[in-house]
């Protein structure tokens, strides 16, 4: 009775773990499908890119960690014994040099700079850490916007071989008609014949899309950090925050929101107490000291002094260093002048970035209506040629021509329309809020 209940239970043990297992690493579980939003939201926990820019902003607070303990006093403790080889004595028995002796004592050692150098170096820790917050979001805004181009490929390639499958079944349904009227008498072996053709080239051009399918999913697994077989759930965005605003808007948001901005304002900051840390050189330092010393000996001597508790103030100015913090002052202030240069190129980059990515979103919202009209044009005029041939009032090459014609739209538009979702995520990360779109707006789920 027991060995049955044993056996029972174990089933259900097993279940349970595997049950564990799913629900804190459902990725390693299941195949999934996965939407635009589902993808940022991966990327942004298990890219390595952005794994490496944290560490850096670690790497900015331990260094604020190292600033501040200049501030601090160091305490050390030292001790030490001696053995002496001869025991000197003066001729009355009064120890020169004893056999052995110990000491042991305390130390307290303070150096500031009468400048305040060391304010000044935690202030530029403190603006590192603000700047690499600043880096990380850049890193996460260009990271998102990798996936979202990997995502919209996907989608491409999907919609294409979609596309491709529907193109066969029109052909083939073109061969089989041109058969009947082959039997018919009505056409000669010729229209069969390229008819045939182009149903070949079909099938190639489904092979070369299912393909490009893989590929396209393969480098979007690599990029958002997904693992085993999946699939995308066709996520378009339907409104933006930022469609309907002018690009002087766009670019006021930008100049206050983009990262790279605000991190090269940081850096500008930097660079001025750097200038300001460097001339402290020529101010004088101010050393303090403090010990406190125990010594025995064995034999004592009479003159032994055992316990000693002094302090010391010392002023250090170089007088002379050849030019050395001459020279260091030039550089930083040359390093500053390029900080200030960079945060106005990085301005300049900024509107070039709006322009450009306004532009492309007019254009492809244009494009896409031109596409639309064309599209329908094309496949009113692929119905009437077919029926046409049915009847025998037009031949085998205006059907190609207009099934041609009826691909390449339905390709360009489906491109279009990807292309203009990926427009809009292109002008939220050039206005700098794309992070904040992500967080604010569930339209991607």
């Amino acid at each position: 009775m027991k060995l049955k209940n044993l056996r029972l239970q174990n089933p259900v043990l097993a279940l349970t773990f595997l049950l564990f297992i799913i629900m804190t690493h459902p990725r390693l579980a299941f195949s999934g499908e996965y939407s635009l939003y589902d993808l940022f939201r991966i990327a942004l926990t298990e890219a390595e890119m952005l794994k490496i820019a944290e560490e850096d902003q670690r790497i900015a607070e331990i260094g604020k960690e190292k600033a501040a303990s200049v501030l601090f006093p160091k305490i050390s403790t030292f001790g030490s014994y001696t053995r002496y080889s001869d025991n000197k004595r003066t001729t009355t028995g009064i120890v020169i040099q004893p056999d052995e002796s110990t000491s042991w004592g305390l130390r307290l050692d303070q150096s500031l700079s009468l400048s305040g150098r060391e304010i000044i170096a935690l202030n530029i820790s403190r603006y590192n850490i603000e700047r690499s917050r600043y880096d990380i979001q850049t890193e996460k805004e260009e990271y998102l916007l990798r996936v979202a181009t990997s995502y919209y490929n996907v989608l491409k390639a999907k919609k294409a071989l979609e596309i491709a499958q529907a193109n066969l079944q029109r052909l083939i349904k073109h061969r089989d008609a041109a058969m009947v009227r082959l039997r018919a008498g009505e056409i000669t072996k010729t229209d069969l014949l390229r008819a045939e053709a182009e149903t070949s080239g079909a099938k190639a051009e489904i092979t070369r899309a299912e393909n490009n399918l893989k590929i396209a999913k393969a480098i979007l697994a690599r990029i958002a950090g997904l693992r085993g077989d999946f699939e995308v759930i066709e996520s378009l965005i339907s409104e933006s925050s930022v469609t309907g605003l002018s690009i002087d808007s766009l670019r006021q948001i930008a100049l206050s929101e983009r990262p790279e901005l605000k991190a090269a304002e940081f850096q500008k900051r930097v660079a001025e107490d750097q200038v300001r840390y460097t001339k402290g050189a020529y101010w004088p330092t101010l050393i303090v000291q403090g010990m406190y010393l125990r010594r025995e000996e064995n034999p004592a001597s009479l003159f032994l002094n055992r316990e000693s508790l002094y302090g010391g103030i010392t002023l250090n100015l170089p007088l002379f260093e050849g030019g050395l913090r001459k020279a260091e002052v030039m550089e930083m202030k040359s390093r500053l002048r390029q900080a200030e240069l960079l945060y106005e190129d990085e301005k300049k980059t900024i509107g070039i970035d709006i322009e450009r990515a306004y532009l492309d979103l007019i254009t492809q919202k244009e494009v896409i209506k031109s596409l639309e009209d064309q599209l329908r044009h094309a496949k009113d005029n692929y119905k009437t040629v077919s029926r046409q041939y049915e009847l025998g009032l037009a031949n085998s090459i205006d059907v190609i021509d207009a099934n041609t014609l009826y691909l390449t739209s339905e390709r360009q538009l489906s491109e279009a329309r990807y292309d203009y979702e990926l427009a809009v995520i292109r002008l939220e990360r050039a206005a700098g809020i794309l992070l904040k779109s992500l967080i604010g707006n569930s339209h991607r789920r």
